[in-house]
């Protein structure tokens, strides 16, 4: 028959829209999406049932509508699937084309002639009855394919002759039926005594369709087809009804991990739940399935076994669409070669498989497509073959699905412990945890960019840092603070490295003598940070590696310190020409970096005092020359990660400097007000966690270290 593409849709009369509505429903298009099918051509009454779209492309599927035409034979001949209703005269043109049918049978669709023929013919091959529209999907999910081979089911004459004897119908050259009762011609009559005799056939077939109709409905929840009614093992595999996972009852079970899973377990029995990454049909006997919790995956077998696999529970498993969530119970076993495309070195016999929640046929993104590597593009490449190369924005559009790549579960999971020894670490040095508010009155770094908003009449805006607020913790009496919060930047920046918003780590803390306290916490507190990664991280980052390969970070125990002139300096003897009191541009810090990587042996360096009119109206000129200031930027891989210095606690000073900036002074009057009620000198700094990661990851763009990213050109998802 060559290959499953066309679904052809009959209704032959105005009278049946229950039908159209459920072909026309998500549920069934998306059954005919998992088994194969490109194109459905739905057949509709004129005036009755309106189809929720117009003719065109829905997902994957060519849909088209149209109602009642001479060429209905020819729409026969070239589908490959044809789903009618019993009543319908499609179903002779159907089997006399050698077509498989799906025919819809149900109380409110059929008269009882139609109930008989369903119960003489539902056990013939290549045809399929579902009994009733609300079981469409299931009998489109549960039809064996392998039946829409040549089509010899017997002489289709006589088939053909049994339906129109069964319903009474006669079919046309058109193709059209008409009702036969007494008084027809001859060759198209049933006689009064033959349709008592029908009669009662047929009111005993309908009980019994009407059992078989609920034991099969039954049957589908348990294991999502009606062949499961004559499968003893139904009960061990198939989509779990909703109420069961509406958290109905505890079970007391006991869950293992996927990665917990290992060759000391080896015949034990486990229960796991995961997603399907991959499905793997072998044969009608066998199947493979890997599973896929957080970073860790397994291989999964299915095997026909008496009395532990069907063939329909092996069916069941390769209809599952690819990420669907499922339980899995079975035994451990640990094969003689290496897994390959596994993290866990052993796998599951499986003896029972439940569905608790299907996922789309055809997603918008291929988790494998998104977990290449260069590398992999490089080997396609020489072999002549082409890979699908998940772009930036695809993949932020879609970030449910690329967060489940193995690199993105081990970069959050490297941010998580970043966060964690930031803050234990605080705490250790008698740091104390606070939270600003996000509402502030103005700005708090100087500057026009900033998200203005109304606040109950006012003007407001999102805070671009907690500078202000942390300071008057300091001044509160705290003495050393951190905080962990948003930050909000509304600069029109489109680099690899900055945020409109981001995850600020911000320190604050009193100066005994010297603002080189403050480097010096962030000399031992980013040490231990990278030493901690280095020590417990090591499978995230050889996650990473794999499919963003990169360097590890250099850094020395004791964190190099150089001046701005110096490095000012460097530059020039390298062959960049600076302004002497101007900022760093990108281009600058990456050359300096550079140097001091080749120089001194790390990619992890401070450079302090800074020119003052380069720094925030804060910050705290030096005291023998206050064109510079007693401030410090920390640089990893050649890009600036950290801005610290001492600030300014004089209210004078504070006020003439942020007029200086162009600072309304009303709007941060009380900040400023803080420091007239005594206030000891004190600086502190503020690092973006998302920068972090990427530097320590050496990772191209700050996005893939942003959850759900918000840059100038996205706010979605």
């Amino acid at each position: 028959m060559g290959e499953r593409k066309g679904v052809f849709v009959t209704v032959g009369t105005t009278s049946f829209d229950k039908l159209v509505e459920a072909v026309d429903s998500a549920t069934v298009k998306e059954a005919l999406f998992r088994r194969g099918f490109t194109h459905l051509q739905i057949q509709i009454g004129r005036g009755t049932y309106l189809p929720s779209k117009v003719s065109g492309q829905e997902g994957c599927l060519e849909v088209d509508y149209f109602t009642f035409s001479p060429s209905i034979a020819d729409h026969l001949k070239a589908t490959s699937l044809v789903i009618s209703h019993a009543g319908s005269g499609s179903i002779f043109e159907t089997l006399r084309l050698n077509k498989p049918l799906v025919v819809v049978v149900n109380e409110d669709l059929m008269d009882n002639h139609q109930a008989e023929l369903a119960e003489e013919l539902a056990n013939r091959k290549h045809l399929f009855f579902a009994r009733g529209p609300h079981l469409l999907a299931q009998t489109i999910e549960s039809m064996d394919l392998e039946s829409l081979v040549p089509y010899t089911p017997g002489n289709p004459n006589d088939i053909a002759a049994q339906i129109d004897a069964s319903l009474g119908l006669t079919s046309t050259a058109e193709g059209s039926v008409k009702k036969g009762g007494e008084g027809e011609s001859e060759g198209g009559s049933i006689s009064k005594s033959k349709a008592k005799k029908d009669a009662k056939k047929a009111e005993k077939a309908e009980k019994a369709a009407q059992r078989q109709q609920q034991a099969r409905a039954t049957a589908a929840l348990a294991g999502g087809s009606e062949s499961n009614e004559a499968d003893p093992l139904s009960s061990n595999y198939g989509d779990i009804p909703v109420e069961d996972i509406q958290s109905k009852f505890i079970s007391g079970r006991t869950w293992t991990g996927v990665g917990e899973l290992c060759a000391e377990m080896k015949d034990k029995s486990v229960l796991i739940r995961g997603a399907a990454q991959v499905i793997r049909p072998v044969s009608k006997k066998m199947a493979f399935l890997v599973i896929r919790q957080s970073m860790s995956t397994v291989q999964c077998v299915l095997v026909v076994s008496k009395d532990l696999v069907s063939p329909q529970m092996v069916r069941f498993a390769t209809s599952l669409s690819k990420e669907s969530i499922v339980d899995v119970e079975g035994v451990i076993s640990v094969p003689n070669e290496p897994i390959k495309g596994t993290t866990q070195q052993v796998e599951i016999q499986v003896r029972k498989l439940y569905c608790i929640n299907r996922a789309i046929p055809n997603l918008p993104i291929n988790i494998e497509d998104a977990s290449r590597s260069e590398t992999d593009f490089k080997k396609a490449e020489e072999k002549g073959e082409q890979l699908v190369r998940v772009g930036q924005d695809t993949r932020l559009n879609y970030r449910v699905l690329d967060l489940r790549t193995p690199a993105n579960q081990a970069t959050f999971r490297i941010q998580c412990q970043v966060e964690n020894v930031f803050r234990l670490f605080l705490l250790s040095e008698n740091f104390v945890g606070i939270h600003s508010p996000k509402l502030t009155p103005g700005s708090s770094e100087g500057g026009a960019a900033v998200f203005k908003l109304d606040y109950k009449g006012q003007p407001a805006c999102l805070a671009q840092s907690p500078q202000l607020y942390k300071q008057m913790a300091v001044c509160g009496g705290f003495d050393r603070v951190f905080e962990v919060g948003s930050v909000f930047r509304a600069e029109d920046s489109y680099t690899h490295r900055h945020l409109c918003e981001f995850v600020g780590l911000d320190v604050e803390m009193e100066i005994k003598e010297h603002y080189f306290e403050v480097c010096d916490i962030v000399d031992r507190l980013f040490v231990a940070m990278f030493d901690h990664l280095n020590k417990n991280c090591s499978k995230e980052l050889e996650t990473i590696n794999r499919q963003y390969p990169f360097q590890p970070l250099k850094y020395l125990p004791k964190t190099l310190r150089l001046t701005y002139e110096e490095g000012i300096q460097m530059l020039k003897e390298a062959g960049t020409e600076l302004e002497p009191m101007a900022d760093l541009n990108t281009e600058s810090e990456k050359k300096l970096g550079k140097l001091v990587s080749e120089k001194y042996n790390t990619d992890f360096y401070i450079l302090t005092r800074y020119p003052l009119g380069v720094r925030p109206f804060y910050t705290m000129p030096c005291y023998d020359n206050p064109a510079y200031s007693n401030s410090f930027d920390v640089f990893v891989r050649g890009e600036e990660i950290i801005s610290g210095a001492q600030r300014v606690h004089l209210p004078e000073l504070l006020t003439k400097r942020a007029e200086e900036c162009g600072i309304d002074v009303k709007t941060i009057s009380t900040y400023i007000d803080s420091f007239r009620y005594g206030a000891p000198p004190h600086g502190g700094f503020g690092v973006g966690l998302e920068r972090v990661v990427m530097l320590f990851c050496g990772l191209n763009n700050i996005r893939k270290t942003s959850l759900f990213p918000r840059d100038p050109q996205r706010l979605v998802p």
